[in-house]
């Protein structure tokens, strides 16, 4: 099969195109045939390697996966021995995880990891970005920050991947919503639902007096000490990190004031999907693409995603195997 992969971290150019032996499901694996995939930020500091510590996780002098890639949609090609929930052409759509490998013609998942049957109302595109960006915000949102109806939350970076996502479910969850992006977004944050869209160039935000229950850095740009004032007394500010030794540094800050600093990494779950599932067929969050890039334009896709310019998520598209 055709696969997207590194031999070496670098810059976009070290990605490449390359045949590589087709997965075979063991017993309770599904195998599925991809249609989609995308290309994250998190593709990109893996990479990169950046920072340092990613290294420990994916090899230390050279990647030992290579194949990038933690989400995708499709069809079930072939459902190993003793799977039950599966059967070849179900359309489904899932998250690797750590383990990426989705920027390729084949994935093998567990039946009982994060795969589900794709929403009825969505495209194999549409659905390719919701195992990274919306279950990484519902996460955050709803088993970190513990968001309650009523309360009053702040989205950093809400033209994102995750920030498309974390808007659209923080109002799910009955609270008020402001949102922070650039000029060029307001009117996507608007139609997200935000009740208030915050212009970064022309206001900042810990600076206009208001607080919030929870702070949700999506995109690592802010600190907690830069919003502590922002959080009202008990709030969460709550970010995605990569790294140990940022986690460490992070979980080492003294809380303030009963102000909690909340970081790490988000795992990727089946009850998650089917919850996500579910509020995308109720017609209550949707799916924002900015690019399509077919697989072997995967360097591009990766030079694009690094510009910090996307709207929502890049998807890559899949051309289907023989």
């Amino acid at each position: 099969m055709k696969a997207g992969l590194h031999k070496t971290y670098g810059l976009p150019e070290v990605m490449e195109m390359r045949e590589v032996a087709k997965p075979v499901p063991k017993d309770g694996e599904v195998l599925v045939k991809v249609h989609a995939t995308t290309a994250t930020s998190g593709d990109c500091k893996v990479r990169r390697a950046e920072p340092f510590a990613v290294r420990f996780f994916f090899g230390l002098r050279k990647p030992k996966i290579g194949i990038l890639g933690s989400e995708f949609s499709g069809e079930v090609e072939e459902a190993g021995k003793g799977v039950t929930l599966f059967k070849k052409g179900d359309l489904v759509f899932g998250g690797t995880g750590i383990g990426l490998g989705a920027n390729a013609e084949f994935v093998n998942l567990k039946e009982g990891g994060a795969l589900a049957g794709i929403p009825d109302n969505m495209s194999f595109e549409e659905a390719a970005s919701v195992p990274f960006g919306a279950a990484t915000s519902l996460f955050f949102l709803r088993d970190k920050g513990h968001i309650q109806r009523g309360q009053k939350v702040l989205i950093y970076g809400a033209s994102g991947a995750l920030g498309t996502y974390a808007v659209q479910l923080a109002k799910h969850f009955g609270t008020e919503v402001d949102a922070v992006c650039s000029t060029k977004n307001v009117e996507l944050v608007k139609s997200l639902g935000a009740d208030r869209v915050i212009d970064y160039t022309q206001e900042d935000f810990t600076k206009n007096g208001e607080t919030y229950d929870i702070i949700f850095d999506t995109v690592g740009k802010t600190s907690f000490s830069k919003c502590k004032n922002s959080l009202k007394e008990n709030g969460v500010f709550l970010t995605t990190v990569a790294g140990l030794p940022q986690f460490a540094r992070m979980t080492a800050n003294p809380i303030s004031g009963g102000k909690k600093l909340i970081g790490g990494m988000a795992p990727m779950r089946k009850e998650d999907l089917l919850f996500l599932k579910e509020l995308i067929e109720a017609g209550e969050i949707r799916s924002v693409i900015d690019r399509s890039y077919p697989l072997d334009q995967l360097a591009a896709a990766h030079r694009y995603v690094e510009t910090g310019h996307k709207r929502g998520s890049v998807v890559i598209t899949v051309a289907p195997a023989g």
